[in-house]
């Protein structure tokens, strides 16, 4: 018998993450690390946690594996229930065969049956590839006083970046009264950042109706928002006001660490009354050698530090050797940067050895073509032969011997 639960948590992280390229060769998105001793998934459960919601199901699907062990039984975030917890889910097969999530609502309506042993009168929708801090009870709290049907929470962009995102009107009460999935000429500024509160009988009837209509794609934007909004379901829009990235393209990933090196950027990763909890190996203090130059950069446990470092991400476990230099670069758990190496603006993913003399990217200074300029990642468990160069914008994906 399973403890009625207010509301659930539905976090959706089975996305392939083609944009992020070599760093999601082998892993699923929200796997990927952050921060320095962080995984993108950190966030959203985290967040979870901190708004007392107890009970998370994680959708997975792409290379999933990762994933799922980092989950374990949920230890690390509290959520390691007897009743609730987190449930790593997976698609299955039942009695009429098995299928692949096709789309963010088939994702949920094939859990319809994980949700309803729950009984909960509300459901909240989340994206595993943010980076943000957000009480979801205020925004609970925002969707019962408004006797709300839907809530989607959403930030004031650009009209510049508006047509990248699923773009709302509302009323001076915050009423939805239009909503476009990434309009070509948007009318309005107010983007959706893939949260959605629902209240779950109102949920459960769209998700099966929606299911048994072969000329719909099963995708809450395209689908499930408008027609609710169609039917004139009552639908507002959460404003939120802070840090919000979505970290799925490797430049976003970049600038999302580098804000976290701003002390200008309103993202505060030492909260004590908001953690950011994560699954971390136990590791030595970091060893800083009598030549070594750190400055402006975060350097976990576990390191060994012999040359300089600059405006970067030093995960755990990482050597950099003598003479090497770290400058405005992401240099992911485990990974070697050799003697004499110059690694410059760049992501280096997980265990990965730069062999000694290597050059990995460039100041975008020192590049006469600004157009032809870029960040430049090495993937995971690459080894890049002593002496090589990996150019801006190269993307790195096999050894380079």
């Amino acid at each position: 018998m399973y403890t009625r639960k207010e509301c659930v948590a539905m976090l959706l992280a089975g996305g392939q993450g083609s944009r992020l390229y070599a760093l999601t060769k082998d892993m699923a998105k929200p796997a990927v690390p952050f921060g320095g001793k962080y995984r993108i998934i950190d966030f959203p459960l985290s967040n979870c946690v901190n708004s007392g919601i107890d009970t998370v199901g994680v959708l997975t699907q792409y290379l999933p594996m990762v994933l799922h062990d980092y989950l374990g039984n949920g230890q690390p975030w509290d959520l390691d229930k007897m009743n609730g917890g987190v449930h790593s889910l997976p698609p299955y097969q039942n009695s009429k065969g098995a299928s692949w999530y096709e789309g963010t609502a088939n994702a949920i309506y094939q859990n319809i049956t994980f949700i309803d042993r729950y009984n909960p009168k509300y459901v909240i929708i989340l994206s595993g590839d943010h980076i943000y801090k957000m009480d979801y009870n205020k925004m609970l709290d925002f969707h019962k006083a408004k006797n709300a049907d839907c809530t989607i929470a959403v930030l004031d962009v650009s009209i510049e970046e508006a047509s990248r995102f699923g773009i709302m009107t509302a009323d001076e009460k915050g009423f939805v009264t239009k909503f476009e999935e990434k309009p070509k000429n948007p009318t309005s500024t107010l983007a959706s950042m893939g949260i959605y509160i629902f209240t779950w009988d109102k949920l459960r009837k769209y998700l099966i109706d929606n299911e048994a209509d072969e000329t719909q794609d099963k995708d809450f934007g395209k689908n499930i928002i408008p027609n609710m909004l169609s039917d004139n379901q009552v639908m507002v829009a959460y404003p939120f006001e802070g840090y919000w990235k979505d970290v799925g393209t490797l430049d976003s990933l970049w600038d999302a660490n580098m804000d976290l090196l701003n002390p200008k950027i309103p993202i505060d990763m030492y909260d004590p009354n908001w953690k950011i909890f994560s699954r971390n190996p136990i590791m030595p203090p970091q060893f800083i050698g009598k030549d070594a130059v750190i400055e402006n950069s975060m350097v976990t446990d576990g390191c060994e530090i012999e040359g300089a470092v600059d405006f970067s991400v030093i995960f755990e476990g990482v050597k950099i050797g003598k003479g090497a230099k770290v400058n405005y670069s992401i240099i992911m758990p485990g990974t070697v940067i050799e003697d004499g190496a110059t690694v410059e603006y760049a992501i280096v993913g997980e265990n990965s050895v730069i062999g000694a003399g290597s050059k990995i990217g460039s100041d975008p200074t020192d590049f006469a073509d600004r157009d032809k300029w870029g960040i430049a990642v090495v993937g995971h468990n690459i080894n890049v032969a002593a002496g090589k160069t990996v150019n801006p914008k190269d993307i790195i994906s096999e050894s380079i011997i």
